[in-house]
C-alpha cells in the first residue's frame, strides 16, 4: 500500500463545488443505476461519496492505507489491491486524475481492462498538457500531463476503444501556465484562489470547452468501451 503525499490538495480541491460537480456530472452521464461501479484510485471519497448518497453501487480501490479506511467508515466497500480483484467485475470504471501518479500507466490500464465487463465503460480524467507541468504536480507525485495523442497510444496498447476523447477547462490552461511561471516552488494551491476561479472564472471556462475542447486545456478526459472479450 503507498502513502498519498498530497491530501492537503485534496482537501483544499474538495472545496471547489462548480469543478466537482461538473465532475460528478461527468461521471453520472456514463453511469447507469444497475451498474456495478468502481472508482479507482478514489483519494477521500469525494465522489463516491455522492454517488453512493445518490444510489449507485459503487466500491473503491484506494492504496493509501488512511484514505482506504475513511472510505470504508463512511459505509463504502474499498479494496486495496487491484490484484485482489476477479476478471469481469465491473460494468463502469472511473478513475479521476490518478494514472499520472503510476510509472507504468501501460500495466495499470491493462489491469482495469481486465477488471472491466466486456461492453463495459471506463471513464478516465487527467491533467493535460507537458507543457503544465509544475512544481504541484512534482508535490503530489506526477510522472507527467497527458493529451489526446498519448491516451489514444494508451488505448491502443490496452486494446479498449475511445469513444470519446476531449479536454477541459480551457481557462484553466492559462491559468496553470501562470502559475507555473510565477515560480511557486512549493507546488501548494491557495485556498482563496482556487475558490475565487472555482466560483467566478471555471463556469466561462466550461463555456468556452465548446470551443476549444480539441485543441487544449488544464485537464483531459478520454471514454473507453471494453470491446474485448477475456
Amino acid at each position: 500500500m503507498n502513502k498519498y503525499t498530497g491530501t492537503d490538495n485534496l482537501e483544499v480541491m474538495s472545496l471547489a463545488e462548480n469543478y466537482n460537480s461538473f465532475l460528478e456530472r461527468l461521471i453520472t452521464q456514463h453511469a447507469k443505476k444497475t451498474d456495478k461501479i468502481l472508482d479507482f484510485g478514489a483519494g477521500i471519497g469525494t465522489f463516491a461519496k455522492r454517488l453512493h448518497v445518490n444510489g449507485f453501487d459503487v466500491s473503491c480501490l484506494e492504496t493509501d492505507p488512511d484514505q482506504a479506511n475513511l472510505i470504508t467508515a463512511y459505509g463504502i466497500p474499498t479494496s486495496t489491491a487491484i490484484s485482489n480483484i476477479p476478471d469481469n467485475s465491473y460494468d463502469y470504471i472511473y478513475s479521476l486524475n490518478v494514472l499520472e501518479h503510476i510509472e507504468d500507466d501501460h500495466s495499470v490500464m491493462k489491469e482495469l481492462s481486465r477488471i472491466l465487463k466486456p461492453s463495459g465503460t471506463m471513464l478516465i480524467y487527467l491533467p493535460a498538457m507537458d507543457i503544465l507541468f509544475s512544481s504541484m504536480d512534482r508535490k503530489v507525485g506526477h510522472y507527467r500531463r497527458y493529451s489526446r495523442k498519448t491516451l489514444s497510444n494508451l488505448a491502443i496498447k490496452t486494446g479498449l476503444t475511445i469513444n470519446k476523447c476531449a479536454y477541459a477547462d480551457s481557462l484553466g490552461f492559462l491559468a496553470t501556465l501562470i502559475y507555473k511561471l510565477s515560480n511557486n516552488t512549493k507546488g501548494d494551491l491557495n485556498k482563496s484562489s482556487l475558490i475565487f476561479y472555482d466560483r467566478f472564472v471555471f463556469p466561462a471556462s466550461r463555456l468556452l470547452d465548446s470551443i476549444f475542447s480539441r485543441m487544449l486545456g488544464k485537464n483531459i478526459y478520454a471514454v473507453f468501451e471494453n470491446k474485448q472479450a477475456h
